[in-house]
């Protein structure tokens, strides 16, 4: 399984990402699940993904293929599009091609072949934005009233998220905020781990900010995850009993 969380803020884009699969307890290993399309001055394109491995990498190497062995065809890529729909759109498609042709082996061998993308930057002449594509390739885009989407373990960290992110959020909170939402699913699922991936993308500067991985043992996430551990104990033991209970 995997967790990855990307955010629409007013100054800006945080993706984040951890890099653990499995296909059971003894068969753990390390990909990183974000992938950056970056031209600057012209865009910025993030993807991040979950679910099915081949899947996922299959798409990836779809929308490179169009980019490098066929660019003198006049189909769209990732780097000719004028919008992030017209990109949204080209995952969409690039997975269900990968549908059609994995998904009946992948279905009659008992494989769960689903697969998650998100898909957020911006493009010359329009806004940032951020997309969920489905696993059947539709797909829908963030809002004000809903800022975030989350990928695979969601559960674990959505309540930090929702109780702390606006899309007024200035960024090194939103940043925080996403590390403890990581931290929480770490505490509480083994199919997510550590390194994670964030990339920090400043509204309308059409190149990437910062991209920083995160592995054991970094100072602040480890800061983070035991003040975060202490400041819960502390709020909880301070708070009165239910007198119902006596």
């Amino acid at each position: 399984m995997t967790y990855c969380v990307a955010l629409r803020l007013d100054s800006g884009m945080i993706f984040a990402s951890d890099s653990r699969t499995n296909a059971g307890v003894d068969q753990i290993a390390t990909f990183c699940k974000t992938r950056v399309y970056e031209r600057p001055d012209d865009r910025v394109i993030v993807v991040l993904s979950s679910g099915n491995l081949g899947m996922t990498q299959g798409v990836t190497n779809i929308l490179d293929r169009h980019i490098h062995i066929l660019p003198k065809d006049d189909r769209p890529t990732i780097w000719n599009v004028p919008s992030m729909f017209d990109v949204a759109t080209l995952v969409g498609e690039a997975l269900r091609e990968m549908v059609r042709r994995d998904g009946p082996s992948l279905s009659a061998s008992g494989i769960d072949s689903s697969a998650n993308l998100i898909v957020g930057g911006q493009i010359r002449g329009e806004n940032q934005r951020l997309f969920h594509v489905y696993p059947q390739g539709n797909f829908i885009e963030a809002s004000d009233e809903t800022p975030y989407f989350q990928l695979g373990e969601a559960k674990y960290g959505k309540p930090i998220l929702d109780r702390v992110l606006t899309t007024s959020t200035p960024q090194k909170e939103a940043a925080k905020c996403v590390l403890i939402s990581f931290d929480s699913t770490i505490k509480s699922n083994i199919s997510v781990g550590l390194p994670i991936d964030m990339l920090w993308y400043p509204r309308d500067s059409l190149r990437v900010g910062v991209q920083q991985r995160i592995r054991e043992g970094d100072p602040y996430f480890s800061m983070v995850r035991q003040r975060w551990g202490g400041g819960l104990r502390r709020v909880f033991g301070e708070l009165p009993d239910p007198d119902w209970m006596e």
